[in-house]
């Protein structure tokens, strides 16, 4: 049965990984894997929900299944969290999912049931598991501009013109803040030109939201999100707690609908439900349980966000003092967009040569399109790492 498969493409993330682990230089930098860092390098359990985990040791007396929705308190408290508190949750429909990526591939799966024939449209770039999943699902994939490499900035009128030249009935994916991989975000009044143009064109807005809280606080950076869904009648969300609540392999997040009134809503979760059973039957409980206690609980709530503030200024403060290092190293504003960028994630514009020359003569690792983890940049070695970065452009 198996003689005629072919290996796998190898992800260039993870080859990126065995490389850096091979490379024995003790000065070698890694920019590549998307996990938060902390100045020791380490990617720490937050305390809340260490906290959240003794309780839960303590007073956990089953293992068995919650169902097919898994933590309904878990599921309610996410929606909360995302659409706000005040939001209409008559019409909103919540399903806990194995990560983020669980999410995205549950809403695919309950996009091919409603609208088997539509195409979603994803930025250009966009995380590439995005398109991976949604083709395994049986979706059709177009791209909309999003970034331009030589500024920095977002390519808003083209992708304002793109996305109007959409049919009907078509999903517009959109990444709820901190995007992935290029760190440019819409702001509030480019949030609302596309929720607009959703309205007039009759247009299904799907948004990824995998970094609430890293870009420029919990609510804001929930601020387009809950600007489209006061304007549209449905919509979809796929949320992750991974980096936010720093469960990574505990594998958290939730998939969530919008629906024009109660009733459409709750058919929609029984489909939704339905995918679930197809494709993992019941989500895992531990992560999402510890979440749900952070969140429900005033004072673990209260110590995480303190935590997660604590991590986005940190992030904040890498990237203005890179910004600033290479402005003098280049003596150029060519990299200042870096500091205006938010997330965990900015694009330096290099070509896959220039990161391959900062890997083989700097032991600087980054992913070849050059996103960088500015978690990952090393707090008392940026002036070193520009002049790298300096010393390999054209």
């Amino acid at each position: 049965m198996f003689e005629d498969l072919k290996p796998a493409p190898a992800d260039k993330i993870l080859a990126l990984i065995g490389l850096y682990r091979a490379d024995e230089r003790p000065n070698k930098v890694d920019l590549g894997v998307g996990v938060y860092k902390d100045s020791a390098g380490r990617t720490p359990v937050m305390r809340a929900v260490r906290e959240a985990e003794k309780q839960l040791l303590a007073g956990q007396d089953s293992k068995s299944y919650l169902g097919l929705a898994g933590d309904t308190a878990f599921n309610e408290a996410m929606a909360k969290l995302v659409f706000g508190a005040n939001a209409d949750t008559t019409r909103i429909r919540a399903a806990q999912t194995p990560g983020g990526s669980g999410a995205l591939r549950l809403v695919a799966e309950l996009l091919k049931h409603a609208r088997p024939n539509a195409t979603v449209w994803v930025s250009d770039p966009t995380w590439v598991n995005h398109i991976a999943i949604l083709r395994a699902a049986g979706l059709q994939v177009r791209e909309y501009p999003y970034f331009d490499a030589e500024t920095g900035t977002v390519r808003f009128d083209a992708m304002l013109a793109a996305l109007k030249g959409a049919p009907a009935g078509d999903v517009i994916l959109l990444h709820g803040c901190c995007h992935n991989p290029t760190g440019a975000n819409l702001d509030a009044s480019q949030w609302t030109a596309v929720a607009d143009l959703l309205v007039e064109k009759n247009l299904l807005p799907f948004i990824d939201i995998a970094y609430q809280g890293f870009g420029d606080g919990l609510d804001a950076d929930a601020e387009g999100l809950r600007i489209v869904a006061a304007k549209v009648p449905e919509m979809v969300v796929a949320a992750s707690c991974s980096k936010n609540f720093a469960v990574y392999r505990d594998r958290v997040g939730a998939a969530m609908v919008m629906t024009a009134n109660a009733a459409q809503a709750d058919i929609a979760s029984s489909q939704m439900l339905a995918g679930a059973r197809t494709l993992y039957s019941m989500p895992p409980d531990h992560g999402a349980a510890a979440v749900r206690m952070v969140l429900q609980d005033p004072a673990l709530r209260a110590d995480w966000q303190a935590e997660l503030e604590d991590m986005r200024q940190r992030m904040l403060s890498l990237r203005q003092r890179f910004a600033e290092a290479l402005r003098r190293q280049s003596n150029s504003d060519r990299f200042d967009f870096i500091a205006g960028h938010r997330g965990m994630f900015s694009r330096l514009g290099l070509t896959e040569s220039q990161v391959q020359r900062l890997r083989e003569e700097h032991a600087v690792y980054m992913v070849g399109d050059s996103r960088i983890n500015v978690a990952g940049l090393p707090e008392n070695g940026l002036e070193e790492l520009a002049k790298a970065v300096v010393s390999v452009l054209d």
